[in-house]
């Protein structure tokens, strides 16, 4: 099975970058494992990329895993800032628009397009409320979602492990907010 975390999200724009900050605190703070068939090889890939603001340039990427963990912000009806919601995209809850900015109207009409073209693999998102979206240029993350990204991480991390991977965190992480500092560079 191919397996790929996909964060989205403007990293210019403070908490409107967190689906890149998540995924690159995953990428540099865990070791993930495949679980092995009975000659002792790997079932599983697992891949972690930006997708920043990309949308329907993401297409012909998506269509290549099996399943895709997307990690982005989201908008929802009686939300608070800070909130979690961890869904499949076939269970779209009705209170998530997943509308807080332009790149997250994109994203869903993307998978919308992929799905009806028959080509979209297992989606799963995991979101959280953001508080400075769009404002002024920051990498700084607000303290809202700064509090409360312990439960979007351990909803990645449940996510993955229900598909058999194992994750282990290493011994010296480093913070998510040193990350988000240094995004515009990448990691590799």
């Amino acid at each position: 099975m191919k397996v790929l975390v996909l964060g989205i999200g403007n990293i210019l724009f403070g908490d409107e970058g967190i689906g890149v900050h998540l995924m690159n605190y995953l990428k540099l703070n865990y070791k993930f494992t495949s679980p092995l068939d009975s000659n002792q090889t790997p079932t599983h890939s697992l891949e972690f990329i930006d997708g920043g603001t990309l949308a329907q340039a993401l297409i012909p990427l998506i269509v290549e895993y099996d399943f895709v963990l997307i990690l982005d912000t989201v908008d929802v009806s009686g939300g608070k800032i800070g909130d979690v919601y961890s869904f499949s995209f076939d269970a779209l809850p009705k209170q998530v628009s997943w509308a807080g900015s332009a790149h997250e109207v994109e994203m869903l009409q993307t998978l919308r397009l992929t799905q009806v073209m028959g080509d979209l693999p297992q989606i799963h998102i995991v979101g959280i409320i953001p508080e400075i979206i769009g404002e002024d240029t920051t990498f700084a993350l607000s303290k809202e979602l700064l509090s409360n990204v312990a439960t979007m991480e351990a909803e990645a991390i449940k996510q993955l492990e229900s598909l058999g991977f194992s994750a282990k965190k290493t011994p010296s992480p480093l913070p998510l907010q040193e990350i988000a500092d240094k995004s515009y560079k990448g990691f590799d």
